[in-house]
């Protein structure tokens, strides 16, 4: 068993609390600004997988209503950060599609 899918497993047996993982994803997320070097680079050293993986693993993060009881002033500042992101995609293919 892997440890994302062990994660996922106890999150579930522990009816959707957090992870030490998760905890301290949402720390570093505090924190990421202060480690020398870029945002991909830190994310290798602390967790070890690649910046994609980190990524879908925090998007999936942020909609746990525990991480929102866990931190709401982040979780809802990163939701709102995912969100902006999403709606500029959008609005970028629909002005690809009208030409």
């Amino acid at each position: 068993m892997t440890d994302e899918s062990h994660d996922r497993d106890t999150r579930a047996e522990r009816g959707s609390s957090l992870t030490e993982r998760d905890i301290e994803i949402l720390a570093f997320e505090h924190t990421w600004w202060r480690h020398a070097g870029a945002k991909e680079e830190a994310i290798r050293d602390k967790f070890g997988i690649p910046a994609a993986r980190y990524y879908q693993l925090l998007g999936e993060l942020i909609d746990s209503p525990a991480a929102l009881v866990h931190d709401p002033m982040l979780v809802k500042r990163l939701q709102r950060v995912r969100d902006a992101r999403v709606e500029r995609r959008a609005a970028r293919t629909e002005l690809r599609r009208a030409r």
